[in-house]
C-alpha cells in the first residue's frame, strides 16, 4: 500500500544505521489541497508515535496544504491539531458549490485557520523548541499581485511562459518568503536563485503568513502587507515550491510523505514534462501511496479540489471520510516497515525521477 523511495546518500545511511527517527533533521509537506487527505493516517502516526519522544530539533517545512500540516505538527498535541484540520477542511461547504467566490473561500479559510490554532496554537508553534515549523509563501510582483482577475490571469499566463522557458525567469515576478521559528537553522540551496527571505514568526504575522501560504491565485484573495515584511501581495507558496526543487543543506536526512510519486518543482510545472533535479533528493526518504492503494479508494483516485465542484457536498464528504479511514492502512504499513526494519523494501528514488 505504501511505497518508500530514498536518494543514494539516504539509502546508504539507512543501510548502515537502520531506519530510525534520529536520522532525520527535516520534514517536507507539499502543496496540493485535499490531496493530503491520503496522508492523514500517516501524519497521525508520524507525529503521534514515530517522532513523539524526539528531543533533537526537526525542521518541518511546508507550502500551502503542507504549511497547514506543519502548523499542526508544531503544536503541543499534533494529532488533535491534524484531526481538527482534516475535519474542518473536509466539511467546508460553500453557498455556491459550483462557483464559490474568492471572498467566501478566503473567509472560510480564515475560519479554518482559527479552528486550527485555537487559543494557544500560535504560541505553541512560535515557541516549540523541537518541531520548528516553516511556512513557504510567494511574494508577488507586477500583474500577479493584482486582485483584478483579468490582470492577474494575464500575469499568470506570463508566468507560465516564463517558467516553460526557464524556471529562473520566475524571479522577476515572485520572491520566496520562509516564515520560520526564530531559532531555525534551515539552510537551502536553490540553483534557480529565486530570491529568498527568512522571517521569524511573531504573534502578529504567523496567522497571516499561514493563510498566505494557502492563498491559491484566482481562487482566493491574496494576503496584503504581512507584518514584519515588505509591503506587497503574498500568495500560495506552491507557486514556487509545489513539490520542492532545492537542496536542504542541513545535516541529517529529510522525510517526505507525499501523495504522489510524481515530483514537480512549482505550480507552473504541473503539466510540463520537466522533472525535479535528482541531486536535490539525495538525502530524502519519500513515502507515497502505491497505485494499488489509489485503485482501492472510492472513484479510484485521491481527493482534489475539483471534488468541490464535481460532487454534491454529501457525496464529497462521504468520499473524503472513506479516504481518511483508508489512509490508516498507510500508517500501518509504515509502522510495520519501521518495527521490522524492512530496509530491503526501500527503492531508489532515481527510478522515479528518471521515468
Amino acid at each position: 500500500m505504501l511505497e518508500i523511495y530514498a536518494g543514494d546518500t539516504a539509502l546508504k545511511t539507512i543501510q548502515q544505521n537502520g531506519f530510525s527517527p534520529e536520522l532525520f533533521s527535516s520534514f517536507l509537506g507539499a502543496s496540493g489541497g485535499p490531496k493530503w487527505f491520503t496522508l492523514f493516517g500517516l501524519d497521525k502516526y508520524l507525529f503521534g508515535d514515530f517522532f513523539k519522544d524526539r528531543q533533537q530539533p526537526l525542521n518541518v517545512i511546508g507550502s500551502s496544504a503542507g504549511a497547514f500540516r506543519a502548523a499542526c505538527f508544531a503544536q503541543k498535541d499534533p494529532v488533535a491539531a491534524i484531526e481538527r484540520l482534516a475535519k474542518n477542511y473536509s466539511e467546508t461547504v460553500y453557498s455556491n458549490n459550483k462557483k464559490p467566490q474568492p471572498l467566501e473561500i478566503t473567509s472560510k479559510a480564515f475560519e479554518l485557520l482559527e479552528t486550527l490554532f485555537g487559543q494557544t496554537g500560535a504560541d505553541e508553534i512560535i515557541n516549540n523548541p523541537v518541531f520548528k515549523a516553516h511556512f513557504i509563501v510567494a511574494k508577488c510582483n507586477g500583474l500577479v499581485a493584482s486582485e483584478n482577475k483579468l490582470k492577474q490571469s494575464v500575469g499568470l499566463a506570463n508566468s507560465f511562459v516564463r517558467n516553460a522557458m526557464g524556471r529562473p525567469l520566475l524571479k522577476s515576478q515572485y520572491q520566496r518568503f520562509i516564515f520560520q521559528h526564530h531559532q531555525s537553522d534551515l539552510e537551502i540551496n536553490d540553483p534557480d536563485n529565486i530570491p529568498t527571505t527568512k522571517v521569524s514568526f511573531s504573534a502578529q504575522n504567523i496567522k497571516r503568513a499561514l493563510l498566505a501560504s494557502g492563498s491559491i491565485p484566482m481562487v482566493m484573495q491574496g494576503i496584503k502587507d504581512i507584518p514584519d515584511c515588505p509591503p506587497g501581495m503574498y500568495r500560495d507558496g506552491g507557486i514556487i515550491d509545489y513539490h520542492f526543487d532545492f537542496t536542504i543543506q542541513n545535516e541529517g536526512l529529510t522525510l517526505y510523505p507525499h501523495f504522489s510519486s510524481t515530483l514537480k518543482a512549482g505550480w507552473f510545472d504541473k503539466n510540463l514534462p520537466r522533472k525535479v533535479r535528482l541531486q536535490h533528493y539525495d538525502k530524502t526518504v519519500l513515502l507515497c501511496p502505491s497505485a494499488q492503494f489509489i485503485a482501492s479508494l472510492p472513484y479510484q483516485k485521491i481527493p482534489d479540489r475539483s471534488d468541490f465542484v464535481d460532487m454534491t457536498p454529501a457525496q464529497r464528504l462521504k468520499y473524503w471520510r472513506q479516504v481518511f479511514v483508508e489512509s490508516e492502512k498507510l500508517a500501518l504499513h509504515f509502522k510495520h516497515f519501521y518495527q521490522h526494519q524492512h530496509i530491503d523494501s526501500i527503492k531508489s528514488i532515481n527510478q522515479l525521477v528518471k521515468q
